[in-house]
């Protein structure tokens, strides 16, 4: 039996966890032992397993998180107030399934952005869309779309990430037309899908950089009331792990 026009129509179907299943079926005659339904069980295995592989890999990609961080690798003996049942909990993703949103606080250099890039990994891991954007692109993007007529499409792109992570909100005050851009993106996305906010700036000084109240009002209504909080606190990590080196450097 020829087995090469069998293996070139699996690539062709783009079955190709099946057809590397296959292959490796044919170099292993004691699978030979197996009955047909279980060999064929194999191949579906592998089949699905390499679209997973294969899907996870696209949405860590196109979520652009940015930096690699892993729920697994958070460093909890850090002085910083993290809660490691809050975090575990979220890591379940069940937040993302009810629509919730998460609000990360504190000062520079704590952790806010591995820590939401962490939920965004964990997210895409099982299944869920992500995407990364800070607060200041975010604008300049939807400025220049409403500019060149593709405002909508952006708009689309932005509702249709199932977890969409705004950084840096509040680094500086918001313009008239910033603020009806953000507005317009927590409506599109409220009660369907997931937003993390990473901010230095305390929930309670908002309305001050966003400035008009009936705005401020409507934008924190969609955003915080449905809202995992998490305050992260004590000194810059960059700041602990550069001494650390030092340290090492010093001690040569």
């Amino acid at each position: 039996m020829l087995m090469e026009p069998t293996l070139e129509k699996l690539y062709d179907m783009k079955l190709n966890g099946m057809a590397q299943a296959f292959k490796e079926q044919l170099h292993h005659p004691s699978l030979n032992d197996l009955s047909f339904d279980e060999r064929f069980s194999l191949l579906v295995d592998q089949q699905w397993t390499w679209q997973e592989e294969r899907k996870m890999k696209r949405l860590l990609q196109n979520a652009k998180l940015k930096i690699n961080a892993c729920i697994e690798d958070i460093d909890f003996k850090a002085p910083r107030g993290i809660d490691r049942s809050v975090v575990l909990r979220l890591a379940t993703c069940e937040w993302i399934r009810n629509a919730q949103n998460i609000i990360i606080t504190g000062p520079t250099g704590v952790g806010k952005t591995y820590l939401a890039c962490a939920f965004a990994n964990k997210a895409c891991r099982m299944g869920f869309s992500a995407f990364y954007i800070r607060l200041s692109r975010l604008f300049q993007d939807l400025s220049i779309a409403r500019a060149d007529g593709s405002y909508p499409s952006i708009i689309k792109k932005l509702v249709k990430a199932k977890v969409l992570i705004i950084d840096d909100l509040g680094l500086t005050p918001m313009s008239s037309p910033e603020r009806r851009d953000l507005l317009e993106v927590v409506e599109e996305r409220h009660e369907l899908s997931s937003t993390v906010v990473v901010t230095q700036l305390p929930i309670d000084r908002w309305h001050d950089n966003i400035k008009e109240a009936t705005i401020a009002d409507a934008i924190l209504d969609r955003l915080v009331h449905n809202a995992h909080k998490i305050n992260l606190k004590g000194d810059s990590m960059r700041k602990l792990r550069s001494n650390l080196t030092k340290n090492k450097d010093s001690e040569k």
